[in-house]
C-alpha cells in the first residue's frame, strides 16, 4: 500500500492533494493506495473534508523502513516523517523551491512546477483522466487551489491556476466567492486552538544569518480575534522556539480581504529581522506589511538580519 502524504501541520493542499492522488494511483494507474497526514488538518482543511464529504485520512508519526511513498505539496525533509530516507520514496509532486536531502532507492519522477498549488499541478498530470475524476474528488482539488491563492489574491496566483479553478468550479457548480467565503470562515475560527498550537499550526523551518527560524503564517478574514490574543501569543513564542531548537518564531497574521500582514514584535531581534527585510520603521510591538500575502513568494525571499 502505497502512502501519500505532504508536509507537517497539514493545510487545505496538504490534506486535499494526498487525497487526489491517492484517487489517481487507485482508480486510474490501479495501485493500492491511501492518503495519510502528518498531524491534525487546519480548520479550514477539516471543513473541506466534510463539505465534501470525504473521510479524514489517518495520521501516521512515521513511517517503515522501505514502505512505497509519495511526497505532495513539499521537498523538504525537515517537514517529513524522521525515517523518510529509509523508506521507499517514489514520487514527488511540489511547487515549492528545491531543498534538497531526499534519498531514493531508484530513479523516481520527480514534478515540481511554479503554480500556486500541488492540486493544479495534478489536474494537469491527471489529464484526460479527471473525466472518470468523482465530484468529491474534483472538490477538494478546487479547495485547495482557491485555498493556496487565497481566492486569487496572491501574488503566487498564474493564470493557470485561476484557470483550472475555475473550470472545476463550473462543473461542479460551484460559485467562487460564495464558496471562498465559506471556506476562509472555517480558517478564521482558530478559537478551540492554545496559543502554541497557533505557532505551528502554518509553519516552516528557514535559517537566515545563522539563525535558525520558525516562520509561521496565519490567514484569516477576522485579523482582530488574532490580535486580541496578541500578548498570549508573543509570550508563546519563546516556548515554542525552545521546544522546536528554533531561535526565534516570526508570526505573520494575514489579512487575506485587506491584503496586508501583520507581524507580531516580541524582540529587539525581531524588530531588527523586520527593519531589514521589508524596509519598515518599527515603533510599537506590531508592523503592518502592506500587500504582503504570501511566505513562499514574499516572506521567505526577503528574509535578512
Amino acid at each position: 500500500m502505497i502512502k501519500v502524504f505532504g508536509h507537517t501541520a497539514p493545510d487545505t493542499d496538504s490534506t486535499g492533494s494526498p487525497i487526489v492522488w491517492a484517487w489517481y494511483l487507485n482508480e486510474i494507474r490501479k495501485l493500492p493506495a491511501k492518503a495519510v497526514l502528518q498531524g491534525e488538518p487546519n480548520t479550514e482543511a477539516a471543513w473541506m473534508l466534510t463539505r465534501w464529504n470525504l473521510d479524514k485520512p489517518e495520521i501516521i508519526s512515521d513511517v517503515a523502513e522501505g514502505e512505497d511513498c509519495v511526497i505532495v505539496d513539499t521537498n523538504n525533509p525537515a517537514e517529513l516523517p524522521k525515517s523518510i530516507n529509509d523508506a521507499n520514496v517514489i514520487e514527488i509532486i511540489d511547487h515549492h523551491m528545491l531543498v534538497g536531502g531526499i534519498k531514493t532507492r531508484s530513479p523516481i519522477n520527480i514534478t515540481i512546477r511554479p503554480l500556486a498549488c500541488t492540486a493544479t499541478i495534478m489536474h494537469d498530470l491527471i489529464g484526460d483522466d479527471m473525466a472518470q475524476m468523482p465530484d468529491a474528488i474534483k472538490g477538494a482539488m478546487l479547495t485547495c487551489i482557491l485555498s493556496d491563492t487565497m481566492e486569487f489574491r496572491s501574488p503566487t496566483t498564474t493564470d493557470h491556476d485561476r484557470a483550472i479553478a475555475e473550470k472545476l468550479a463550473a462543473e461542479l457548480g460551484v460559485d467562487i466567492p460564495e464558496f471562498a467565503a465559506e471556506m476562509f470562515a472555517a480558517k478564521s475560527d482558530v478559537s478551540e486552538f492554545s496559543d502554541e498550537d497557533l505557532l505551528r499550526m502554518d509553519s516552516k523551518e528557514f535559517e537566515v544569518g545563522g539563525k535558525k527560524l520558525r516562520v509561521s503564517v496565519l490567514e484569516t478574514t477576522a485579523p482582530r480575534v488574532l490580535l486580541d490574543r496578541k500578548a498570549n501569543l508573543m509570550a508563546a513564542m519563546p516556548v515554542v522556539a525552545g521546544a522546536d531548537g528554533a531561535d526565534e518564531v516570526l508570526l505573520f497574521i494575514i489579512d487575506i480581504l485587506n491584503e496586508e500582514a501583520t507581524l507580531l514584535i516580541p524582540n529587539d531581534l525581531v524588530k531588527q529581522i523586520a527593519e531589514k527585510s521589508f524596509g519598515v520603521t518599527v515603533s510599537g510591538d506590531t508592523v503592518v506589511l502592506p500587500g504582503v500575502l504570501s511566505r513562499k513568494k514574499q516572506i521567505m525571499p526577503a528574509l535578512a538580519i
